[in-house]
């Protein structure tokens, strides 16, 4: 080999070195979704799932005045409805419909885990609120009710708040628990029957969100829930989102190598 050729084959034995190494698959990293298509997927994800709510519930006082059928009905539409938008809008902004959730996201993003942002926090609660209100005046608009009647269904009792403490914190748990665990796939199922069990199991029929609470106190129905309780189901659904972070923390410990 003489020295003007080695040059060109030192090049080509590096060329072809750098093609032997990993490259990453076409599409392993794709662009992140514009922030204004995330705010715009937690809105209308939070109407729909306040119009699947408050609009079941409805339709439930109208066909049975059996209580029991009537919230059978209204949670199992639930289950199905919150299902179907975790599963079509969670690949966008995580389908997180509620401002609890976004609070422990961007919280454990702060103390180093994965999460959302101040800038994305900010977007989104304003989102989700907005979205609740729009669902309750479009389910009451479908039925024919007033668009918006202040809701009379006093829910004040201390045991109705213990049990959005628990329902908030159970609902945190699970989620943050899924995601320690990388079994987020199957959030769709997992929270939407969480939600349809706890309809049950807590006294105040979980509502477990602070902004389908602001959004429920809009419609005067089933679903519906007077506007002072508002602040204090806000304040235990926030009391909750702590407790269940701290579930977290205690149970999913992450392993030392």
């Amino acid at each position: 080999m003489t020295a003007a050729t080695e040059p060109a084959a030192s090049d080509a034995i590096a060329a072809a070195d750098d093609d032997a190494s990993p490259q990453p698959e076409p599409g392993a990293t794709p662009p992140r979704t514009p922030l204004a298509a995330r705010a715009a997927a937690e809105l209308v994800g939070t109407a729909a799932l306040v119009a699947v709510v408050v609009g079941s519930g409805i339709q439930a006082t109208q066909l049975t005045d059996d209580v029991a059928l009537q919230l059978l009905a209204n949670s199992l539409a639930t289950v199905f409805g919150l299902g179907v938008l975790i599963a079509l809008l969670g690949p966008v902004s995580g389908a997180h419909f509620n401002p609890a959730v976004s609070l422990a996201e961007w919280w454990t993003a702060r103390r180093g885990g994965d999460g959302i942002g101040a800038r994305e926090l900010a977007a989104y609660i304003p989102a989700q609120i907005a979205g609740a209100i729009a669902g309750a005046v479009l389910a009451d608009a479908m039925f024919g009710e007033p668009l918006v009647k202040w809701s009379t269904h006093d829910r004040s009792a201390g045991n109705l708040l213990l049990g959005e403490v628990v329902a908030t914190a159970g609902l945190i748990l699970l989620i943050f628990g899924l995601a320690r665990t990388d079994r987020l796939r199957f959030a769709p199922v997992a929270v939407a029957s969480y939600i349809g069990a706890a309809y049950w199991f807590t006294s105040s029929t979980s509502f477990a969100n602070p902004a389908v609470t602001i959004g429920r106190a809009f419609t005067d129905t089933f679903a519906g829930i007077a506007p002072a309780s508002v602040p204090a189901f806000i304040g235990m659904q926030l009391i909750g989102t702590a407790v269940g972070l701290a579930l977290v923390a205690v149970i999913f410990v992450r392993g030392r190598r």
